[in-house]
């Protein structure tokens, strides 16, 4: 086999955004001969994540990965991206940590002789998450701490402010790449970033109303009203944000409680306490992680109604979406006892999308898939449920209806 005529391309470009799908091909094999194609990129902590795959080379010694299926590997059978979405740390329990948007993530991929394991032809994919002309502004403006990104382009634009987890910190990825769609998006931290307290006692809904005020003050932002995107712990905020503040128009809770966890949430003379765990509910795994899917009692029990989030007082739209393999907790009957309360108060400006097989962790388009790690409230490593490939295909499904929803939504027809 001649190696030198041996390419490996990605296409349409060795670079693009993170969400884009692309196409790996090699060419000039022999023909028939099998070949192993290898993933491998190392996220901001230094963790590496691994994916590879078995391929057999058609007539004309080409293997294009968009039709070609996989004879196994990390994933088998057609898949176009599963050389990124299957992807796994080396190091166990570990979430890709992508903490600076400003550069790419790199992903080496690599075509070897599946006889004598030697490097045929390599290439490199840069997986950024900003478009060109984007203006990312870090916020430290009155308590508000977080990162503002502007799309290029005229304006003014819908304004969106995304929260994360529970984890404390700031998380870039998914804000900036809402923001490529044509959003204004503050990524907004609430907890353990800059000198916001690591562990707070209590959590303030007047700091959340600062942000709101701040976005939609912004000249690039048109209003009247603005969305929020939220997932896990934060998604009981953004229900608590579109329950007692003005200007909110549309909310997408992802594997979200209806109920506030954790942490006492204040506004104004109201405290929400947090649910209570029910720590007999708490299971070992045979692997020796636990399982809280079940730790978080009924909200709706009379005993537990102290911390259910008045969501009928919200007159926004909601998109709950939810994992019906979410280990994290029940989201599935959060969501539900979510729209059976704004149903019985008559409001049917609500969508609940469910998907089978898929674990805690929606993210954007192609992340790799997390079923186990730590847990910030926890305090060690949970189990998170999902498949791999069930779980890239929700993902992939989400991020369109997220963009649809916000999209339909934002558009100058009311708030809360």
């Amino acid at each position: 086999m001649a190696y030198s005529q041996i390419r490996l391309k990605i296409l349409p470009s060795v670079r693009c955004l993170f969400d884009k799908l692309v196409q790996v091909k090699v060419e000039g094999l022999a023909p028939h001969k099998h070949v192993k194609l290898r993933s491998k990129l190392v996220d901001d902590r230094g963790v590496i994540f691994k994916a590879s795959a078995l391929y057999k080379a058609d007539d004309a010694g080409l293997v294009d990965v968009c039709r070609a299926p996989s004879l196994g590997g990390s994933y088998t059978g057609v898949e176009p991206m599963g050389l990124f979405w299957a992807m796994a740390p080396e190091t166990p329990h570990s979430k890709l940590v992508k903490k600076n948007v400003l550069s790419p993530t790199v992903v080496a991929i690599e075509a070897l002789s599946a006889e004598t394991g030697e490097v045929l032809a390599s290439e490199t994919n840069e997986r950024g998450y900003m478009t060109e002309g984007m203006k990312r502004v870090p916020v430290h403006e009155g308590r508000i701490r977080g990162v503002l990104f502007v799309p290029p382009g005229k304006g003014p634009f819908p304004g969106i402010v995304d929260l994360y987890t529970f984890g404390g910190h700031l998380t870039e990825p998914r804000a900036s790449l809402l923001a490529n769609k044509g959003f204004v998006v503050l990524a907004l931290a609430y907890m353990g970033y800059k000198d916001l307290p690591k562990n707070p006692k209590k959590l303030d809904l007047e700091y959340f109303e600062e942000a709101v005020t701040y976005l939609r003050k912004q000249p690039e932002v048109n209003g009247p009203g603005i969305g929020i995107i939220s997932i896990s712990h934060s998604g009981g905020l953004a229900l608590s944000m579109s329950s007692f503040l003005s200007g909110i128009s549309a909310t997408v809770c992802i594997n979200s409680c209806s109920a506030n966890t954790v942490i006492p949430l204040h506004y104004k003379d109201t405290v929400i306490s947090p649910l209570p765990p029910v720590m007999k509910n708490v299971r070992i795994t045979d692997s020796g992680l636990l399982d809280i899917r079940d730790a978080l009692p009924d909200p709706s029990l009379e005993k537990n109604r102290a911390s259910l989030i008045p969501i009928e007082r919200a007159s926004c739209h909601f998109l709950f979406a939810v994992s019906e393999d979410d280990h994290n907790w029940n989201s599935v009957v959060f969501a539900k006892q979510a729209a059976a309360t704004l149903r019985h108060h008559g409001k049917e400006h609500f969508q609940v999308v469910t998907y089978p097989k898929a674990g805690h962790f929606l993210e954007v388009p192609h992340m790799p898939h997390c079923p186990s790690g730590f847990h910030a409230a926890v305090g060690t490593e949970v189990v998170f449920g999902g498949e791999p490939k069930a779980h890239s295909e929700a993902q992939l499904d989400l991020w369109e209806r997220v963009q649809e929803f916000f999209k339909s939504h934002l558009d100058n027809k009311g708030t809360c």
